[in-house]
């Protein structure tokens, strides 16, 4: 059996690099163990952060660490095998996360991330995943401000019911 060809230290720059590009306007980042996905549920995986704009990178954890501490944020200790969510929307991350989790007997499991420069820890994601999307609160916004006319002229029409009623 052959040994595997160790990465050059120019291939190891290189990867580094990228990762730090990808990290670059995120607002998250969720480290996970995506141990007991098979080859069929890491691509499913992947498609659906891709179809949601999440970048979904497997990378060696010290080379992890380091592309996220030069990027100016602080990472925790990584152990075992990782795959880093970079996420420009959170939320939206988060949730596909979660749902794939529900489906998936718990896998990927969440080990910790980074949301706005601060350590978040698995529940915090979880907490993440249960809020509202950005579009989903403009659109509950813009339900609430449609309704405001209807109890309006609701209000109105009781009132003048109310004023005939009383003549």
């Amino acid at each position: 059996m052959k040994a595997k060809p160790k990465a050059k230290q120019s291939d190891k720059k290189l990867l580094v690099d990228a990762l730090k590009a990808q990290l670059e306007g995120a607002q998250a980042l969720y480290y996970t163990d995506f141990t007991g996905l098979n080859v069929k549920r890491m691509t499913d995986l992947r498609r659906r952060f891709r179809k949601a704009g999440v970048e979904y990178v497997v990378i060696k954890n010290t080379l992890a660490l380091r592309a996220v501490n030069e990027s100016g944020l602080v990472a925790q200790r990584l152990k075992g095998p990782t795959g880093v969510v970079v996420a420009k929307d959170a939320i939206t991350a988060a949730k596909v996360l979660a749902d794939f989790a529900k489906e998936n007997d718990q896998r990927p499991a969440v080990k910790g991330g980074i949301y706005e420069g601060n350590a978040v820890d698995e529940a915090m994601v979880k907490k993440l995943a249960s809020l509202p999307t950005r579009e989903e609160a403009l659109s509950m916004f813009a339900g609430y401000l449609n309704s405001i006319p209807m109890m309006f002229a609701l209000a109105l029409d009781a009132r003048k019911a109310q004023l005939e009623g009383s003549n």
